[in-house]
């Protein structure tokens, strides 16, 4: 629904009454010209489905009314995915849109005060070193025990403000729209006992008429003094922590859209997400949906940029490290609006970060950094620093970089704007280059059965299979890539793959997950053993992946090994059975061999020449790969997939 002014109502009133009267409202800019404004009735729900779309009919009518919503959702609502978090009772507020206007943007902000609102008692309420600490012991023992690739932990500015908080925030808005350029959503919700006022630069998951978007974002370059350059941004750009980290993510949003979209999901880019203050890059997924929007949300809470990766363990390591709940960070604004169609809802829903909430006199700015293996301890502190600088800049609480915000306007340019830095040769080169990494398979528009131009045809003959997830939703790509080559694919958590699912299956995909193949205390390992031993013992179908293909090893009484430095989000080029592959790999452990070997018994190993640490192994039956062959950065992945499983498949006396 595109808002209008309405000849019977002033828009300006809606936000003049909204305030004077303490009635609920936002404030939304989303598309530069104007300032939505959205009043209403608050409802509390306990879960998504609750969210209250539709109403009773009104009238004479008999056919219920569609609502348009404005959802907070916080993210203690990730117990809807059965992932643990610190419980602080936040609720998923809904606010029932009854009146939605838009006022231009100049009248919208001469309507709103600016005022001085000082801060006091501000700081970090974790030190920087005791910050630096946690940084290294998750890199030590989460990402260096296998736990996951990467992992967002937040900590948070906090001042106290003594101005009337909605003053405060509407203040703070206002500096927003004044001050602020390229992002996403500009927004100040106000209900009772609740303000949050922000920037948030990424849209994570929108649905408009069956297209599903997700976009994400990583890497972080704070603009210098002055502004960025070409120059200065080539450095940020070449950096191989920043690039690796994009990557991983993109990773990990595919599985989501491999959950919700019948084709999987296609990447665009990778483009610069630029802002006053902070540059960012970023790709765009797009792919088709049926699944109501509500279902959408839930299946891809929330973003791997402020959680990590695999999802359900980063929730674990979170709620291990950090010390408080998150509220409404890293959670969404969710914005249900009917569809022009008339029938059923569209989606935007952006990310709650670059926010400031104001609760009983004080501000909160949460912000996070993302942890991967290589990261410095100091550099993430730095990190923390300018995130929250950034969002105090932007709504002036704290001086803000006027030379920056002047660099940024060029009054000769066209629009009154300069060139943005994406279009320059150098930068869009550099940008361009990235793809030389990726899997053309996710590139390419896909649907839902048909093989794209670089998948092998699919077999004429149907065959079923069943993907076992170890707690690392990698098996949606994996059941993606399977059906593309003419499988029919059911997905089964470890804790209910039964032996009946089992069974019934042509080809059985033991999958990946986090943690320890060598511990004997974990119920989730302990299954995984009974699943490939099982298999391997039938002599029918089995494919090994990453953690899987470890637990086969060691069932083949191939040793077993932590990996000198993790191997997350690592691209290889190897050798497997005569060919060479371009493989993504995520992993900590590894199975392990002497130099040269190239088989045990029946199985035929593949293996580094000088480590001895195993790619692949294949037998009478089965098959296994180290690497994740539905990476983004396996640039082999689909061709290789259709060796492994068509050896898997092979008839032992063929």
């Amino acid at each position: 629904m595109t808002p209008s002014p309405s000849a019977e109502h002033d828009p300006l009133a809606s936000l003049t009454d909204a305030i004077a009267a303490g009635l609920p409202f936002a404030l939304l800019a989303r598309d530069g010209q104007t300032v939505e404004v959205l009043t209403g009735d608050v409802v509390d729900v306990d879960l998504l489905a609750d969210i209250p779309l539709v109403g009773p009919s009104t009238g004479s009518g008999t056919e219920p009314v569609r609502r348009e919503v404005l959802a907070l959702v916080p993210y203690r609502q990730i117990v809807e995915r059965g992932f643990e978090c610190h419980d602080d009772g936040a609720p998923l507020r809904c606010l029932v849109i009854d009146r939605h206007d838009a006022v231009p943007l100049d009248a919208a902000i001469a309507a709103l005060p600016n005022v001085a609102v000082p801060l006091t008692d501000a700081g970090f309420d974790i030190p920087d070193e005791e910050y630096a600490d946690i940084v290294r012991r998750v890199i030590a023992n989460e990402i260096g025990r296998g736990e996951g690739a990467n992992f967002v932990i937040r900590r948070d500015f906090t001042a106290s403000v003594d101005v009337d908080p909605l003053t405060a925030a509407l203040t703070w808005f206002r500096a927003l729209l004044e001050h602020e350029r390229g992002a996403y959503w500009t927004f100040l919700v106000s209900t009772p006992g609740h303000l949050a006022v922000g920037a948030s630069p990424e849209a994570h998951v929108s649905a408009q008429d069956g297209v599903v978007t997700m976009n994400p974002i990583s890497g972080t370059f704070r603009h210098p003094a002055g502004g960025a350059t070409a120059e200065t941004l080539t450095e940020f750009l070449s950096s191989t922590k920043e690039t690796e980290e994009l990557f991983m993510v993109v990773d990990e949003e595919l599985k989501m859209m491999s959950a919700v979209c019948s084709d999987g999901g296609r990447i665009t880019g990778p483009h610069l997400k630029e802002m006053s203050r902070l540059t960012h890059t970023e790709y765009m997924l797009r792919g088709t949906s049926t699944m109501d929007p509500r279902d959408i949300l839930r299946e891809t809470m929330f973003a791997p940029t402020v959680t990590g990766s695999p999802m359900q363990n980063a929730c674990t390591v979170i709620k291990r490290h950090e010390k408080a709940p998150r509220g409404y960070y890293s959670g969404v604004a969710a914005l249900f609006t009917p569809s022009a169609a008339g029938t059923g809802h569209d989606l935007d829903a952006p990310i709650l970060i670059r926010t400031a909430y104001l609760e009983g006199g004080r501000l909160r700015v949460p912000v996070g950094a993302t942890l991967v293996r290589h990261s410095d301890p100091d550099g993430e502190v730095g990190e923390t620093h300018g995130k929250a600088a950034g969002v105090l800049g932007a709504i002036g609480a704290i001086p803000r970089d006027e030379a920056a915000e002047r660099a940024a306007l060029d009054e000769d340019a066209p629009a009154g704007h300069r060139a943005p830095l994406g279009d320059d040769p150098t930068i869009a080169a550099l940008l361009e280059a990235r793809n030389e990494r990726l899997a053309p398979f996710w590139m390419n528009p896909q649907d839902a059965a048909a093989p794209t131009a670089d998948a092998p045809t699919a077999r004429a003959d149907a065959r079923t299979a069943v993907v076992v997830d170890a707690e690392d939703r990698f098996t949606t790509m994996l059941a993606h890539q399977l059906r593309h080559l003419g499988f029919a694919v059911t997905i089964a958590p470890w804790s209910q793959a039964t032996p009946a699912l089992l069974d019934d299956a042509d080809l059985v995909v033991a999958g990946p997950g986090p943690g320890d193949p060598r511990d004997d205390d974990s119920p989730r390992i302990a299954r995984m053993r009974e699943i490939v031993g099982g298999r391997l013992a039938s002599g029918r179908a089995l494919l090994a992946v990453c953690l899987s293909h470890q637990v086969l090893a060691d069932a083949l009484g191939i040793d077993l090994a932590p990996l000198a430095a993790p191997h997350q989000g690592l691209q290889k080029t190897v050798e497997l059975f005569g060919q060479p592959a371009s493989i993504g790999f995520y992993n900590t452990f590894t199975a392990r061999v002497a130099p040269g070997t190239t088989a045990r018994g029946v199985t035929e190993i593949a293996a580094d020449a000088d480590s001895g640490d195993v790619y692949a192994m294949r037998g009478p039956g089965y098959a296994s790969v180290q690497g994740h062959l539905e990476s983004i950065l396996s640039r082999d992945g689909l061709v290789t997939l259709d060796r492994l499983v068509t050896h898997a498949l092979t008839p032992v006396d063929a």
